[in-house]
């Protein structure tokens, strides 16, 4: 039998990377090797440094005034900006402009314009007027809508985003200018992911500000801050291109349990590879230029998987910014021969990826949510902190619902990332003084966390926090924010971040409404603040938990408790367009009912569409690779025994063999022909009936056809299996 089994390119996968390649090509551009991070930031965005030097005074400080204290933009300013910025950029050597957008596909998307424009003599011009900078329109019928659009009804618009800086990308060929954007329709409808956000954090700034003048605090913008982790894995592509389940889908649909996976916890926090660190680095180098604050790199819990972070920033940003990283990760990877998979789980059997969001809010010169020395005596701190619990309670249906899609049903409650159950960890420090305002309406102590010991002269004590944390709550207040743990490595952080916004903002206000009316009856503030406080720590304890969100026990305390467990993506989705949700949205001019049941229409058809490709890809590589690879070796087996009986020799271990592949594969043909006849029924004709039917019928006709394949992988020879493996992919770096 030829031997043109792909698993012959292992050699050339861990060969293929040639380090002098980066530095010579480094020389040739005039890169120095060493990275001046002070001096590179931000040198690509149009930030206020730029804007500062380039533009006059009085249109700067209008600017600023829409940029900083979120005043309505005075289109006036429009053209000097436009100027400006036209300047910059083909100082740049930019050619084109974009309105950089995020369209409900979870991924940005641009049309380039030139900045030419032919001018009667023949020749042409730079042209970039103020009315191109605010507003483009591209076509609106192929993105996703939910209804709101009919794809005969073509007409959107983009906006200019001014408090998203613009930004220069450079590519080999040239660069072009991107302009941060939001996306509408033709009736002004949201057709995007920065509008409701930007609605949000002005819902959330306004209910604030209100709390903030109840407090004695003078007038400031209050912004929320986000900081989202981002998780990947690395494999060489060599790899990645044999494997049309992860070109297709992002994840093995196939694969076999190596014999060693993180077991050893080795991987964790270890050396990182030179050719992953060199990666790193090229990406920290143009996320830099860009004006991303990338803060940490490091190797994560399952072998081939990274993690990189960035320092939390405004939430409108940190969205822009992280959807640059995610970017920049695809595309440096090809340069080192490597391909990034931000699937949630792209190998079964190891860790999966997630994308902790680190979420605050405060103004320009306090964080809201910093307890301070003594946190039990600041009470501005223990009413955001309630609010924030209040809003988790009320809304668990709605945090879990920004999370769900099917890439991260793989990985919530898996033991490596927190349970679909929505709770809250606050550590014994808070949820002390919380018990204390509960049971005598007043907290007069707060756990100290002291000094921490090493046991020898030569180490430093070091200073212990009053709490430790927990990795498996979907929820964790983190010492002067909370981690939202449950979102997935590949989704964008903008609507998990909306709805935080919006239900925060939500709390505060009926919060502020409750003390309004008690100050009015004559009451007094710290002892209507007291009483508000221990009210509502009554109502919202039950959504405090700083267990082990792994344990078994966990699921029936949490059912106890009346705690939502919507363990799919199917369940939680139905829960988003309820009346209390869509309440909640119009209430706070986030989004219209059209606009989120339009979202809830959306996510169907995504999770539709995803375990589709997966399932018809499944059938696919099985009927062409692996079961032809089957019965090419039974049929090498059939033939050794036909000889072996010629020859009149015995040999038992070859008829158990043949056996076992044949039963194998007898199995596996009745396996995949009732995956291809579920194929076949898509489930009737709306996304949710769609849906209903992937997930009860296509994901365990999957499942059960990779079961008989993946035994198949542990039986045929290594130079039989069609299949790069996962000891394979995982590992040679």
């Amino acid at each position: 039998m030829p031997k043109t089994s792909p698993r012959f390119n292992i050699l050339a996968a861990a060969t293929s990377w040639d380090p002098s390649r980066i530095d010579g090509e480094r020389e040739r551009r005039g890169v120095p090797p060493p990275m001046r991070i002070e001096e590179i930031f931000g040198e690509n965005t149009f930030g206020l440094a730029q804007m500062r030097a380039r533009l006059p005074k009085q249109v700067f400080r209008r600017l600023c005034a829409t940029i900083e204290q979120g005043l309505l933009l005075d289109s006036s300013v429009a053209d000097a900006v436009a100027i400006a910025m036209k300047e910059w950029a083909l100082e740049k050597g930019a050619t084109h402009f974009t309105h950089w957008f995020q369209p409900m596909t979870g991924f940005t998307a641009e049309k380039h314009d030139s900045f030419i424009t032919p001018n009667v003599g023949g020749g042409a011009v730079a042209e970039f007027s103020g009315k191109d900078l605010i507003q483009g329109e591209p076509d609106a019928s192929s993105f996703p809508s939910g209804g709101l659009r009919g794809t005969f009804e073509a007409r959107g618009y983009t906006a200019w985003d001014p408090t998203s800086p613009a930004f220069i990308v450079e590519t080999p060929a040239g660069a072009y200018l991107s302009i941060p954007s939001a996306f509408a329709s033709w009736a002004g409808e949201a057709l995007d992911n920065k509008t409701p956000l930007l609605r949000s954090m002005h819902a959330l700034d306004v209910q604030t500000q209100r709390a903030l003048k109840l407090f004695g605090a003078a007038p400031a913008r209050v912004l929320a801050t986000c900081g989202p982790e981002q998780e990947f894995f690395l494999i060489d592509q060599e790899f990645y291109y044999r494997r049309p389940d992860l070109v297709t889908s992002g994840r093995t649909l196939f694969g076999a349990k190596p014999p060693r996976g993180q077991e050893l916890e080795d991987h964790y926090f270890g050396s990182i590879p030179n050719r992953v660190l060199a990666f790193m680095m090229e990406v920290e180098r143009k996320l830099y230029r860009l004006g991303v604050p990338v803060k940490t790199r490091h190797n994560e819990v399952a072998p081939g998987q990274y993690e990189m972070a960035p320092i939390y920033e405004n939430a409108n940003v940190a969205a822009d910014h992280q959807q640059l990283t995610m970017l920049e990760l695809r595309n440096s990877a090809r340069k080192y021969g490597l391909v990034c998979l931000l699937h949630e789980k792209p190998f079964a059997g190891v860790n999966g990826s997630g994308k902790h969001v680190n979420w605050s809010l405060g103004t320009e010169d306090a964080n809201l949510l910093d307890p301070g020395e003594t946190p039990h005596s600041n009470m501005q701190f223990l009413f955001f902190c309630t609010a924030v619990l209040r809003a988790v309670h009320r809304h668990q249906d709605l945090l879990r619902a920004t999370v769900a899609h099917a890439g991260n049903d793989h990985r919530l409650g898996a033991n490596e990332a927190p349970p679909a159950i929505i709770s809250v960890f606050l550590g014994e420090q808070l949820t002390e003084i919380l018990e204390q305002i509960e049971t005598s309406g007043s907290a007069t102590t707060s756990r100290e966390g002291g000094l921490l010991g090493l046991g020898t002269p030569v180490l430093p004590d070091l200073p212990r926090h009053a709490s430790d944390r927990n990795r498996t709550s979907p929820f964790a207040f983190t010492g002067n924010k909370f981690e939202f743990r449950a979102p997935g490595s590949s989704q964008s952080v903008s609507f998990p971040t909306t709805v935080l916004n919006t239900i925060v903002s939500e709390a505060i206000g009926e919060m502020c409404t409750t003390l309004e009316s008690e100050l009015e009856s004559g009451s007094v503030f710290e002892e209507a603040l007291r009483r508000l406080i221990a009210h509502e720590v009554a109502d919202f304890k039950r959504i405090i938990f700083n267990g082990d969100g792994y344990s078994e026990d966990w699921p029936v305390e949490a059912e106890r408790r009346g705690l939502l467990n919507l363990r799919t993506t199917f369940e939680a989705l139905d829960t988003l367009p309820s009346e209390k949700n869509i309440s909640l949205f119009e209430k706070s001019g986030v989004l219209s009912r059209r606009e989120l049941v339009s979202r809830h229409e959306i996510a169907l058809e995504v999770y539709f569409k995803t375990i589709n490709i997966e399932g018809e890809t499944t059938a696919d590589i099985a009927k062409t690779m692996i079961l032809p690879a089957a019965i090419r070796y039974l049929n090498d087996l059939l033939a050794v025994a036909d000889r072996m009986g010629t020859l009149g020799i015995e040999s038992r271990g070859t008829m158990r063999m043949i056996r076992e592949v044949n039963d194998l594969v007898d199995d596996f043909s009745e396996k995949l022909a009732h995956l291809v006849e579920q194929n076949a029924e898509l489930g009737g004709e709306t996304p949710h009936s769609k849906s209903r039917h992937m997930q009860e019928n296509i994901i365990p006709a999957m499942q059960e056809v990779r079961g008989v394949a993946d035994r198949l992988e542990k039986v045929l020879p290594d130079d039989v299996w069609p299949l790069p493996t996962y000891r394979d992919m995982l590992f040679v770096k």
